[in-house]
């Protein structure tokens, strides 16, 4: 049963303004570092973190690592439909508007479409992610990635040799999330990952940018992403 004081201590975390202003720059479901929420909060990054941990060790955030990064985000569905039904009941005309974070490069190609050493970055990474977990090929949480028997078959159709992805590369894990640099979302990294970047510069999708690590999709590639993955690319 929920008690009074859990209630109490929740609403009064949530209730600090500098809280619930990194709170609702995390609603997008992108993850963050303390010091893009130290400034969304208007807070030194020392002051960020002392609030961070606060909203962690109540169940309200989790952390991610990446590389030297520690990223953070929403802890659950849960959080976000509290936050999403305090902010129906609480927003009027003067409410403010949400400062928005921007994240990754500033390059607008680099954004689209990347290699993230060699696998697809940027929105187009994050998307072909989104598509797989979508049709049920993919499980994929900042935990970790799992290919489904429909998606193994899929794979198939694709050109992807599963059987012979697990021999290519010593140790490297399969299916491995990675954190998407300018998205804050996830997309596929790992054995998996290199295997589709690499199908998809096969058939023509996709074309390296000279001197660069953007990636230009073709007009074959908006019709393959489209029909293939049901994304826009």
């Amino acid at each position: 049963m929920l008690s009074t004081s859990a209630l109490a201590e929740t609403a009064a975390l949530v209730g600090d303004p500098a809280r619930a202003g990194m709170l609702l720059a995390l609603m997008d479901g992108r993850a963050l570092t303390a010091g893009e929420l130290a400034r969304v909060a208007g807070i030194t990054p020392q002051t960020a973190s002392g609030h961070l941990a606060r909203l962690a060790a109540a169940g309200l955030l989790a952390m991610q690592r990446q590389g030297r990064h520690h990223y953070h985000r929403l802890a659950s569905p849960a959080v976000a439909q509290m936050l999403e039904s305090i902010i129906e009941v609480s927003a009027n005309e003067r409410s403010a508007a949400r400062r928005a974070v921007v994240t990754g490069p500033r390059d607008k190609a680099m954004r689209a479409a990347r290699t993230c050493w060699d696998h697809l970055a940027g929105e187009l990474g994050v998307a072909l992610a989104d598509g797989l977990v979508a049709h049920g090929y993919l499980e994929l949480s900042p935990e970790g990635g799992a290919m489904t028997e429909a998606g193994a078959l899929f794979c198939v159709e694709f050109g992807l040799d599963l059987a012979a992805l697990p021999r290519a590369d010593g140790g490297r894990t399969f299916c491995r999330p990675c954190l998407d640099w300018s998205e804050r979302r996830l997309h596929i990294g790992g054995r998996l990952g290199a295997a589709l970047a690499e199908r998809c510069f096969a058939l023509g999708w996709i074309h390296r940018c000279d001197g660069s690590r953007a990636v230009g999709v073709t007009p074959a590639g908006v019709r393959g992403f489209r029909d293939a993955f049901g994304i826009r690319a």
